[in-house]
């Protein structure tokens, strides 16, 4: 059965035509599921009772439930694990900064890509999330904290672009002006940097922040730290980047995770330094999040990293460690429940 709050607006259009019902019944299907967030068909009271019988046999509403939510006495991050209607668990995190709230979705469960310093893949891939379980996450969660939450990053557990049609359709139901309406320019997709889909994203028309997560200048060390570099080797990757920078009139944002003694020297700077030239670009700077199986640590000298890329001339920030009491980085909270 399909997941009717998955269908985008044309597709809930041919679904009330196929019903035999009225146009504009379209538009108040649309809004019971994406305002007012209807967890079945039976509470759309201004829908004829013949017709939520015909939606309830020909599909379902997807909803997450909270499994568990744990909030930072540090700084009021929220990290949630949301249960999916099969049965498996997801995460998903909710960041207050002074713009507003900022949520990390996450887009498959598990992970196939095999990032050395990560989480999420620890525990292999089982399989994409649809469009409709890509957003309740950010509508289970603005109405648990009963607050708007402004901006989405698709950064969570999963590869997006390995899920690709699945997220361009969330995006498409997320920025539509009859639902959430959230402006494009307020999304962020970060991937370890699946060249074809970048491609693709480049000619949907959307004016996305696209983020790379880089985290080596080099392919010999990236091969070690992300097994996708084995197929898209960095050269391929910016190109791609500066397709998608030509095509949208986007900064590119690269993320890169710094690791003791692994990716943090001077010549480290000085090569990211270089792949940045001509590129318009930011460079986010994250120290590594501790996971037991890794054996990684933080570096001791971010901020020198930082100084040798700014004086390269790179507009390099550190991002801000928030959860850190709640376990907040993207894999974690799946992993023990998995574990007990």
């Amino acid at each position: 059965m399909q997941q009717i709050n998955g269908l985008s607006y044309a597709q809930v259009e041919e679904l009330v035509k196929a019903c035999g019902q009225p146009a504009y019944r379209a538009g108040q299907l649309f809004g019971w599921l994406h305002q007012k967030r209807a967890a079945a068909f039976e509470d759309m009271k201004n829908l004829p009772k013949a017709f939520r019988e015909q939606l309830a046999a020909r599909g379902t509403i997807a909803k997450v439930t909270i499994e568990k939510k744990l909030v930072s006495q540090l700084d009021g991050t929220v990290k949630y694990l949301f249960s999916l209607p099969d049965g498996e668990t997801v995460e998903c995190v909710v960041m207050r900064y002074k713009h507003g709230l900022s949520i990390c979705l996450s887009t498959q469960v598990g992970c196939k890509m095999g990032c050395s310093f990560c989480a999420s893949t620890l525990a292999g891939y089982v399989r994409d999330l649809t469009a409709a379980e890509i957003l309740d996450q950010i509508y289970t969660a603005a109405d648990d904290l009963g607050e708007r939450i402004g901006n989405i990053v698709l950064m969570g557990i999963g590869e997006p672009l390995d899920n690709y049609q699945n997220v361009l359709d969330f995006i498409r139901l997320v920025t539509d002006s009859r639902g959430m309406d959230l402006s494009p320019r307020h999304i962020t997709l970060s991937t370890c940097g699946i060249v074809p889909g970048i491609l693709k994203l480049a000619d949907e028309g959307l004016p996305i922040t696209l983020s790379i997560s880089l985290h080596a200048p080099n392919d010999a060390l990236r091969d070690q730290l992300m097994p996708v570099n084995r197929k898209y080797r960095i050269h391929q990757v910016l190109a791609a980047c500066r397709q998608f920078e030509q095509k949208t009139g986007r900064r590119i944002s690269f993320e890169y995770t710094l690791i003791d003694g692994v990716n943090d020297s001077r010549d480290c700077a000085r090569q990211l330094a270089d792949l940045c030239r001509g590129l318009m670009c930011h460079v986010n700077l994250i120290p590594v999040n501790k996971v037991q199986e890794t054996g990684y640590t933080q570096s001791h000298q971010v901020s020198q990293f930082q100084a040798w890329l700014q004086d390269r001339g790179v507009n390099a920030t550190v991002r801000r460690t928030l959860g850190q009491d709640i376990s907040a980085a993207c894999g974690q909270l799946r992993r023990q429940s998995l574990q007990q």
